[in-house]
């Protein structure tokens, strides 16, 4: 057996329902996680809820409870959902804990102590309806790289740039459609420039990290265009971790979610009995694997401050980063008024999550192209390749046991009685 293997999908926001955007992933990386196991590899499936950032603070305000009870309910229902699709994780943690903000402060710390955290003060758009600073998730605009209307004021869905909110077209608060005014704010900042000459070598074919071609082209030429500090810090009202000595300051949700893959593994191998320090403890890569497995809206993320985070702090660099494309339905992107948008749990209502799980399997490549659920294309599929295959093996089965055995089988193997009444109790349910 090989060094163990680490596997992440991104994680889900707890402002929300799961829908089959997310479940694509998941299934994604659960088919992988899988393979790897069978394939006789030490795998474990490391993953967690994303629960900080003003989103959660908000909507927990409107609803009258605490952030810590919206997430709790937000874990419970991803959990469900999840289970009935049979994602099969070692671990689904949450970002909302010890774990996670023990290593978040030690990164702060080892990057502080290298001269990587620069403070000043930034122009913020600030609503003078809502009387708050808007964080970046809370304006719409122009992009200014692309010209696309309506995005967010971090970064870009459609051309994938990111930029400050002040960049932006047409600003506009998410929460009352006002204008915002601009504000002066003391902020954290991380000159990424200084660690352009690492991410080069991370970045670079033969280095020993697993990118497909374009991800890695794409994310070169955003090194050799010239990278910008990166604001680690945000203004309240905001649920999160404070920054050590920087009173009324949280860190960014981008510098504590992915840490969250530290601190679920932190909890797994605390309750498990494994090794940490031979997952993230090992800069040199010799000891162990870690695999990302992601959507192509957050790579800038994952491919330049996740690296360069651990690699100051001396924690393990991913191995391999898989980057895949959206879901879209029908041939468009989901969407809620345009009848698109599908929660994972309606779906399973009304259909066999194995179905999705097949559909979704046979679609997967190496590529970033998007994936449609094309609904008549799903029912021909399945019906082509699972029904009517499994009825013509039956058939051929039979007719091979009538000829050449005389229409008798042994006794079923005491092993195999379990999966065999199984299989009888599910036909006796099928319509």
């Amino acid at each position: 057996m090989g060094k163990p293997v680490l596997v992440t999908a991104a994680l889900p926001y707890a402002n929300g329902s799961i829908h089959l955007g997310h479940m694509l992933e998941a299934i994604q990386t659960d088919v992988y996680v899988r393979a790897r196991k069978l394939a006789g590899d030490d795998c474990v499936f490391i993953w967690a809820d994303d629960t900080h950032g003003t989103p959660i603070e908000l909507r927990a305000r409107r609803e009258g409870i605490t952030p810590e009870q919206l997430i709790a309910r937000a874990y419970d229902e991803h959990v469900r959902d999840y289970s009935t699709f049979g994602i099969g994780y070692d671990i689904f943690h949450t970002t909302h804990s010890e774990e996670v903000r023990s290593h978040a402060y030690a990164i702060f710390a080892a990057m502080k102590e290298r001269g990587d955290i620069a403070s000043r003060p930034v122009e913020q758009f600030y609503c003078p309806v809502d009387t708050m600073f808007l964080p970046d998730r809370f304006v719409r605009g122009t992009c200014p790289v692309c010209k696309s209307l309506d995005q967010y004021g971090d970064s870009c869905e459609v051309c994938g740039s990111t930029y400050a909110p002040t960049e932006l077209g047409d600003p506009h608060c998410s929460i009352c459609g006002t204008t915002p005014e601009l504000r002066s704010s003391e902020h954290l900042f991380v000159p990424l420039a200084r660690h352009a000459e690492f991410l080069r070598e991370w970045l670079a074919e033969g280095h020993g990290t697993a990118l497909q071609s374009s991800v890695r082209n794409h994310v070169m030429e955003w090194v050799e265009g010239g990278l910008r500090d990166w604001d680690i810090s945000r203004d309240p009202p905001y649920f999160g971790f404070e920054i050590p000595g920087h009173p009324g300051k949280f860190f960014y949700v981008w510098f504590d979610a992915p840490i969250g893959y530290i601190g679920a593994t932190q909890k797994y191998c605390t309750e498990h009995g494994r090794d940490f320090d031979a997952y993230w403890r090992d800069p040199s890569r010799s000891k162990s694997e870690i695999v990302h497995v992601i959507g192509k809206d957050i790579v800038y993320f994952h491919c330049l401050f996740w690296p360069a985070m651990l690699h100051t702090a001396g924690y393990t660099t991913p191995s391999r980063v898989h980057v895949h494309g959206w879901l879209t339905v029908g041939g468009e992107k989901m969407s809620k008024t345009r009848g698109t948008f599908i929660l994972a749990s309606t779906f399973a209502e009304h259909v066999q999550p194995e179905y999705l799980r097949y559909y979704f399997a046979a679609k997967l490549g190496a590529t970033q192209e998007d994936i449609d659920l094309n609904l008549t294309d799903f029912v021909l599929r399945c019906d082509a390749d699972l029904v009517k295959k499994a009825a013509n093996l039956a058939s051929r089965c039979c007719k091979f046991v009538s000829a050449r055995l005389g229409g008798h089988l042994s006794a079923v193997p005491d092993d195999a009685r379990a999966l065999v009444d199984a299989a009888a109790a599910r036909l006796a349910e099928a319509p």
